[in-house]
């Protein structure tokens, strides 16, 4: 099961992008949703996670730039990037979290979108 990406693509430093992302019905109890991206050469990397209840994280390199927003009851979160630097650069993934428990305990099962490619040119 992967999740739905939208949004990326080129733009110019200074300029502003939105990514979107939704997670099939089938997927219950999402708990967190949020945002890695990673350049090349380099490790996966949080950008940004809002959970069920509204607490939301950024990266530093996303403060006061990029804002997130979602509903994880509906399964649907979204990235504004605005003031794109030329190290935004890299593929960005959508990824949703779950709770679950069995007879062994508590687990969590992770979900991730293919990627979307953000390119920003100097």
């Amino acid at each position: 099961v992967q999740l739905a990406e939208s949004g990326g693509g080129l733009v110019q430093a200074g300029g502003s992008l939105r990514l979107s992302c939704a997670a099939p019905d089938t997927i219950l109890s999402i708990n967190t949703m949020g945002w890695y991206r990673q350049a090349p050469g380099k490790q996966r990397e949080l950008v940004a996670s809002i959970t069920r209840n509204g607490v939301i994280t950024y990266a530093d390199s996303a403060k006061g730039r990029f804002t997130i927003s979602g509903d994880t009851s509906r399964n649907t979160v979204n990235l504004e990037m605005n003031s794109l630097k030329v190290d935004d650069t890299a593929v960005y993934y959508c990824h949703a979290r779950r709770s679950m428990s069995d007879g062994l305990g508590p687990y969590e099962e992770d979900y991730w979108g293919r990627g979307t490619q953000v390119t920003v040119s100097s």
